[in-house]
């Protein structure tokens, strides 16, 4: 088995499908023509690139939209669009703006920062990462911004380095609450044409505050079937594809293939809200008919280990700190799985969007047959199916989650995902016990104490059963050999920055 590496490996500096894959440039030309970069993306976007859905990270993926902070390699806040910030109280925070221009030729002003805080707070739904938070944003003068929360959030600076609170021009937010990424950005690259789910055309934004990028442009097509990705790398039409699948990555030459230690945590999520699954000792059940080490091999080709909770080995604090989890329901037998499930079918979904998910469903629906359900799969593009898992239309989702994705911190992934109120509460889990944990972890201010509460919250989670960890993941992103400065991320929220051009 392969073993990934201990440690969270932030970012590594490194850097072409078919040609009809990927969009022209605004010039005409043909893709890649002038050092300009074609990226293959997984993941068709849901609600034209919002930031409020799933497809905010695309913004920071390919340098299109900043936040008052950004992440850096260790996990720390450090200044974006906000050059310098300080607490003033346990609620209040002060931030001071850097002089920085949008895509659309405005200045960035306090006034545009608390707008596009204000539009993020009423959106509905709510992104993830304001899950937890109530937040009030005020102009102090034309370079300066107040932010109040409701209650203490000693991570405040984190939160806001999520692409979900990017900055974005007036002209972005429209009456009817659309947002529109198309040209109101500050980033160093600028969307200038969006067509639908499968391609759009960046040019580099000259105007930066950070400086002019290296690349002049880039061509992105979302192709969501992983072999195809991979073929375009090796066929010469993409320059970067990610998300190469496990199947496929020994078949990229060694500089092509390069493996990531990521924060993916891929699980069985059960809905606890409706269905079969309402019931406890069922639940129970599926927990001791799956295992995830049986896909480690056989479906991840050695790139994961199997779980050993919601965090892996690529969050290091973890291991250390975890709980023994205790207070969970007893297994129903075999026998008695059958009768209480007679004419029933356990619906078990997942997405074609990561390669491995179908094959690791049915090895899953394998042992929970064993065990005395009946099951049935549903497999779709995730974009097609997103709506009916926040809505419960499933007992089961075979599920990959980056955990530290909204903000570098776990606890605003367990508030979103296990909270009752939670945004991407896909179990729909309501367990008092595990919202007070979370609430909890999510006021300790001291780093090492909030660690001790979050694996705490984890074990109590893990208790209800709602979601059974199978494996945490190595990602594999393919990237051409005359590639240069591409960024590995973790946590999957960079990759196309300022340095990455093709030699």
């Amino acid at each position: 088995m392969r073993t990934t590496s201990r440690g969270l490996i932030a970012v590594l500096a490194l850097t072409p499908l078919l040609a009809g894959c990927f969009a022209p440039s605004d010039s005409g030309a043909g893709a890649g023509s002038g050092g300009r970069l074609r990226v293959a993306l997984a993941v068709p976007p849901v609600q034209a690139l919002s930031p409020y859905s799933n497809d905010a990270t695309v913004l920071s993926k390919l340098s299109v939209a900043e936040g008052l902070t950004a992440l850096d390699r260790n996990g720390t806040a450090k200044p974006a669009l906000a050059k310098s910030w300080k607490q003033d109280g346990e609620t209040s925070w002060t931030f001071e703006l850097r002089k920085a221009t949008f895509q659309d030729g405005t200045a960035l002003t306090a006034q545009s920062v608390v707008d596009a805080l204000d539009h993020a707070g009423s959106a509905k739904p709510k992104p993830r990462v304001l899950s937890d938070v109530a937040l009030t944003a005020k102009a102090e003068d034309a370079d300066t911004v107040t932010l109040t929360t409701k209650s203490p959030d000693p991570v405040l600076p984190l939160r806001l380095a999520s692409p979900a609170l990017a900055i974005l021009s007036a002209k972005a937010y429209a009456k009817d609450g659309a947002v529109s990424p198309v040209g109101t950005g500050t980033g160093p690259f600028e969307i200038t044409r969006l067509s639908g789910k499968a391609k759009a055309t960046l040019t580099r934004f000259d105007d930066h505050w950070g400086g002019k990028a290296k690349a002049p442009g880039i061509d992105v097509s979302w192709i969501a079937d992983g072999t195809a990705r991979a073929n375009a790398l090796r066929g010469g039409e993409a320059d970067i594809a990610e998300w190469i699948p496990t199947a496929q990555a020994k078949l990229l030459t060694e500089g092509t293939r390069h493996e990531v230690p990521s924060v993916r945590t891929d699980s069985l999520i059960l809905n606890t809200g409706s269905g079969l699954f309402t019931d406890a000792s069922l639940r129970a059940s599926a927990r001791t008919a799956v295992d995830g080490s049986a896909l480690v091999n056989s479906v991840f080709g050695g790139y994961a280990d199997p779980a050993e909770g919601l965090f892996g080995p690529a969050v290091p604090w973890a291991a250390d700190r975890r709980v023994k989890v205790t207070g969970s329901a007893a297994a129903a037998p075999k026998a008695r799985v059958k009768s209480k499930t007679e004419g029933r079918t356990l619906r078990l979904a997942t997405y074609t969007n990561r390669a491995e998910l179908p094959e690791a469903a049915t090895v899953l629906q394998q042992q929970l047959e064993k065990a005395g359900f009946t099951v049935k799969q549903d497999v779709r593009e995730y974009t097609q199916m997103e709506a009916d898992l926040l809505a419960g239309k499933y007992d089961a989702l075979v599920f990959s989650r980056v955990t530290l994705l909204d903000t570098g911190d776990a606890v605003d992934y367990l508030a979103s995902d296990f909270t009752s109120e939670g945004v991407y509460n896909i179990p729909g889990l309501k367990d008092a016990a595990v919202d007070k944990a979370i609430r909890a972890a999510a006021a300790e201010r001291d780093t090492e104490r909030r660690q001790e509460k979050i694996m705490k919250a984890e074990a109590e989670i893990l208790r209800t059963d709602a979601v059974l960890p199978l494996v945490h993941e190595q990602a594999v992103q393919g990237i051409a050999a005359d590639v240069e400065g591409v960024t590995l991320d973790p946590r999957e929220r960079s990759l196309v920055d300022v340095d990455t051009r093709v030699k």
